[in-house]
């Protein structure tokens, strides 16, 4: 509702033009239409390039498909009258030098009179003749109380009747969707079924990533994950069980601000994946996933606002994990700004954001090469802390070949030889760990009888470890790790 609050204050003090970013052209319209119904004497005009102007069922159709008449419009009105002017859309005639220079003469008798002018769109550049001559705004994702609001209403209008704990429940999941999305999720339920159970919300929440994915540079990933599943990293797992419930209204009773998030530096399959994956299950929030390489576009500035749709979903759907993989991918220092400082330009957007937010997203950024960082990154106060994921000692590759064992034969699993075959796997990392019980598993299968701890030990005879054909580079990690710069994850 903030939102809300500050575009009735700027109607009400009669600010000329106000340029509104948004692609929930109906929600907004509602609220426009909710704050001038507080004044009788003003009126609001909608126009779009199709129809032209229209208040209530009337209709002027001299407007429609010209962009100048349309401001002739407004030019003409009464300077005695209260209203506002919607133009939807209008942003795509700014490139116009005759509508530029039609603008700033109309902002002269906007200054005198109570007319306010709102243009809606879904493109956040303004040219730069007309950025002092508007105020700027970009309309939030709803939050939870809008949500809940809207959950209300619909739920009335079919038989389905939850519980006022069950629709808080489905406000919390609503998070990073848009009015319009819920509304579709609702109803395509209500067809599909009749009762409102776990079913009901699993069925809402793959809903909501198929939206999400649509409609975002995000992904909603699947949290089965626990952290009984990684094997080792006993520091990393102390340190996210003591902060297990700093989401709580408890924690932000008690005086503590919500947690940053973790950097995980480390050698490829070591599990910084899983950890990502486990943090959002363990604390019981949703987990979305960035692929750093989308917000990457050809056009100009279009990578920026990338990453700001970006962080307005997340925000949007906070309380949350964000996970970043492969940020050492995207912002590689080594790569010599090549792409006309686009990657510099993200990146400072980005880390301003990890520094001053407030909202409840913990952030989870992986990286393989520690290297290719820059320091901006790394340094102290982007993440609460900076944990490296080494290869697993004897005692974490005996407990990774368990926690596999105990999947694939939870009845017959304490049969193998996990000792011999820890010691045996010496480089081996938890994802080439988990392959050779893959690879035994096959070859037994192939042979039509269950497999031992002798094909197991063949199976690893077969796979190379990356420590082994990239020793150069792992050893170079391993050294970087050593000199105090970051905490390491495992106890051993």
């Amino acid at each position: 509702m903030h939102f809300q609050n500050q575009l009735q204050v700027l109607i009400q003090s009669s600010c000329s033009f106000i340029y509104i970013v948004t692609y929930e052209e109906e929600r907004l319209e509602s609220m426009i239409s909710m704050i001038t119904s507080y004044d009788s004497s003003q009126a609001l005009y909608t126009w779009d390039f199709v129809q032209g102007f229209k208040l209530g069922n009337n209709n002027y159709n001299d407007t429609k498909k010209n962009p100048l008449q349309t401001l002739d419009f407004i030019d003409s009105f009464s300077a005695d009258a209260d209203a506002v002017f919607l133009l939807k859309d209008f942003n795509v005639f700014l490139s116009d030098l005759s509508v530029v220079r039609k603008i700033r003469n109309l902002s002269r008798k906007l200054d005198l009179c109570n007319h306010v002018v709102i243009i809606s769109s879904t493109d956040q550049c303004i040219p730069g003749e007309l950025k002092h001559l508007m105020q700027y705004l970009i309309l939030p994702l709803p939050n939870k109380y809008e949500m809940h609001l809207e959950l209300q209403r619909l739920f009335s209008n079919f038989s389905v009747s939850p519980s006022q704990s069950q629709i808080n429940v489905m406000a919390d999941l609503s998070q990073g969707l848009s009015i319009k999305q819920l509304r579709k999720i609702v109803s395509k339920l209500m067809i599909k079924m009749s009762v409102f159970d776990e079913l009901y919300v699993k069925e809402f929440l793959n809903e909501k990533q198929m939206y999400i994915s649509q409609t975002s540079l995000l992904d909603v990933c699947d949290t089965k994950v626990v952290l009984d599943d990684i094997g080792g990293i006993d520091n990393l797992k102390h340190w996210l069980l003591t902060r297990a419930n700093s989401f709580s209204q408890a924690s932000l009773n008690y005086g503590l601000p919500y947690p940053k998030g973790l950097l995980l530096l480390g050698i490829q399959g070591t599990g910084k994946s899983l950890t990502a994956k486990a943090i959002a299950h363990a604390w019981n929030l949703v987990l979305l996933r960035l692929d750093i390489g989308k917000l990457f576009a050809g056009v100009v500035g279009q990578s920026e606002a990338n990453t700001r749709e970006m962080i307005q979903v997340v925000e949007a759907s906070a309380p949350c994990v964000l996970w970043i993989d492969e940020i050492d991918k995207a912002f590689d220092k080594n790569l010599g700004g090549n792409d006309s400082g686009t990657s510099n330009r993200v990146l400072a957007t980005l880390l301003t954001w990890l520094s001053d937010k407030t909202t409840p997203v913990f952030i989870v950024a992986t990286a393989n090469n520690i290297e290719n960082l820059p320091s901006e990154i790394i340094r102290k106060g982007r993440f609460d802390e900076i944990f490296f994921l080494n290869l697993p000692s004897i005692l974490e590759r005996k407990k990774i070949f368990q926690i596999h064992l105990q999947k694939v034969r939870p009845e017959t699993w304490h049969r193998y030889n996990i000792d011999g075959l820890a010691k045996y796997t010496t480089l081996f990392s938890g994802a080439e760990i988990k392959q050779v019980i893959i690879e035994a598993m096959h070859l037994a299968f192939y042979q039509n009888r269950d497999f031992t701890s002798l094909d197991l030990l063949n199976a690893s005879d077969k796979i190379i470890p990356l420590a082994f054909t990239d020793n150069d580079n792992v050893q170079k990690i391993q050294e970087l790790a050593t000199l105090g710069r970051f905490r390491l994850a495992s106890a051993d």
